[in-house]
């Protein structure tokens, strides 16, 4: 596959110190193989400890690879300079930092960065980007509000409307939606499924709310215990059982053909 995200065995992991140095490194996911296409929303699933962060961070750039391939759109990846990779690829964490008194149409500005260079002077065309990537989330009432005053799921649709501003090829997000209530998680998935067909983007995002990411997602990437990834459409993976393989517990069960999970009966 060349439109799109493709990881051909990859190694990933972190420095246990800090820096990465011989004998410090703690990899975490080895020879991993994975696509993630363009105009599909594809989730990142596992259990907690699994290596959902450590993998997206390391596609973002915030972590070095250990080894292996990685290309968006068949250009090697892993190895853009920060500026052309920063055009490419938009980001979006749990992190809540602190807005100060920027506005919502601000912090989208800071999305055309990569664009502008250092001077940050928006052209006729920034301004246009940032106003397509507003609209694209439909939060033009929201431009003007400062965002220490939005909810969390005005301000998350903020966040998503800045990396949409890069205009970017891949969009990855780290657990998008854990602050958020339940319908404005399933509401940001369907924006996030939207925004992939409408803007053929390749959407790639981790997420702990399994039975709304199997119902909307395109595809899935499945970390089991072992550090292993499975790869398929939401029912492959749940009819193959490695969903409740790696979710089930002594209390639940997924529950293949209805895709939730459900208390086990005793005895």
């Amino acid at each position: 596959m060349s439109a799109g995200l493709a990881l051909s065995g990859l190694d990933v992991g972190y420095a246990e110190g800090g820096a990465l140095r011989r004998g410090r490194v703690r990899p975490v996911l080895s020879g991993v193989d994975a696509a993630a296409a363009r105009g599909e929303l594809t989730v990142l699933l596992g259990a907690n400890g699994a290596g959902k962060s450590t993998l997206l961070r390391t596609l973002a750039g915030l972590l070095p690879a250990l080894g292996g391939t990685v290309t968006l759109d068949g250009t090697d990846l892993l190895g853009l300079r920060a500026p052309e990779r920063s055009r490419r690829v938009g980001v979006v964490l749990t992190d809540r930092p602190d807005p100060g008194q920027l506005t919502g149409r601000d912090v989208v500005e800071l999305g055309r960065l990569p664009h502008t260079g250092a001077t940050g002077v928006l052209t006729a065309d920034d301004e246009a980007a940032v106003d397509a990537a507003i609209d694209a989330v439909r939060a033009g009432p929201l431009a003007g509000r400062p965002l220490a005053r939005m909810s969390d799921g005005e301000r998350q649709r903020m966040m998503v409307a800045r990396a949409l501003a890069q205009q970017p090829s891949l969009l990855l997000l780290d657990e998008p939606s854990a602050f958020l209530d339940v319908s404005s998680r399933v509401a940001l998935l369907g924006t996030l499924r939207r925004l992939a067909g409408e803007q053929d983007l390749a959407v790639l995002l981790s997420t702990h709310d399994l039975e709304p990411a199997l119902r909307l997602a395109d595809r899935a990437w499945l970390l089991d215990g072992a550090g292993a990834l499975h790869t398929g459409t939401p029912g492959e993976l749940a009819a193959s059982g490695a969903v409740g393989a790696v979710f089930d517990t002594d209390e639940l069960a997924f529950d293949a053909p209805t895709g939730t999970f459900r208390l086990r009966t005793p005895g």
